[in-house]
C-alpha cells in the first residue's frame, strides 16, 4: 500500500491517482503508461449473424442498440442523437454518456472518453476520441477524430470490448 501525498489515504501499489481524493500518486516523469496491443484481437466471422433476422428491442424513439458480445447485454440508444462511450473513474471531471465499467472496460482497454456514436438523421457514425487502445469496426482500426459510418450488424471494438451494432431502419 502507498500513502497519498495529499490526504494520506492508503492506495494499492501502482495506483496513479488516489481513490479517495484523486491526487496524482507519482511524479509526471515517473509515470509509465501501458498500451494493450490489439493487433492480435480476433474478430470471428461467427459474430456476423444473419443481419436480416436480428430482433431489436425498441421504444418509439430508439434508433439503435449496442449488443455487448461477452455478456449479451443490450444497451439502447434513444432520446438523444449523440452518446459518448467510455468508463467512469473516480475523480474524473467529465463523464461518458454510456459507462462501460460494468463490462470490464478497464481491463479491456476502454479509455475514459473512448468514442462518440451519433445519429444525424441520415446516417449513424462512430468516431474515436483519441483513445489509447483504439476503436475498430469489423477489425479495422479507425483514425482518431474521423467519423466512420456504421451499418446494422457491424462489430465495433473499443480496445478489446466488442459490441454488435443493431440499428433500427431509418
Amino acid at each position: 500500500m502507498i500513502a497519498c501525498p495529499s490526504c494520506k489515504h492508503l492506495n494499492m501499489v501502482g495506483a496513479v491517482f488516489c481513490e479517495e481524493c484523486g491526487a496524482q500518486q507519482t511524479g509526471a516523469g515517473e509515470m509509465i503508461t501501458q498500451t494493450i496491443h490489439t493487433d492480435q484481437v480476433r474478430f470471428d466471422t461467427a459474430l456476423n449473424v444473419d443481419k436480416k433476422n436480428i430482433q431489436i428491442p425498441s421504444t418509439p424513439d430508439t434508433w439503435g442498440n449496442l449488443h455487448v458480445l461477452d455478456t449479451g447485454q443490450v444497451l439502447s440508444l434513444s432520446e438523444r442523437r449523440e452518446y459518448t462511450l467510455g468508463r467512469i473513474s473516480e475523480g474524473q471531471p467529465i463523464m461518458p454518456d454510456i459507462d462501460l465499467s460494468a463490462y470490464q472496460a478497464y481491463s479491456n482497454g476502454v479509455s475514459r472518453m473512448h468514442a462518440l456514436i451519433k445519429h444525424d438523421g441520415l446516417r449513424i457514425v462512430i468516431m474515436d476520441l483519441g483513445s489509447a487502445n483504439g476503436t475498430y469496426i469489423n477489425g479495422k482500426r479507425l483514425a482518431a477524430s474521423v467519423e466512420q459510418s456504421l451499418n446494422h450488424g457491424d462489430v465495433i471494438a473499443l480496445g478489446k470490448l466488442k459490441m454488435q451494432v443493431l440499428l433500427k431502419s431509418v
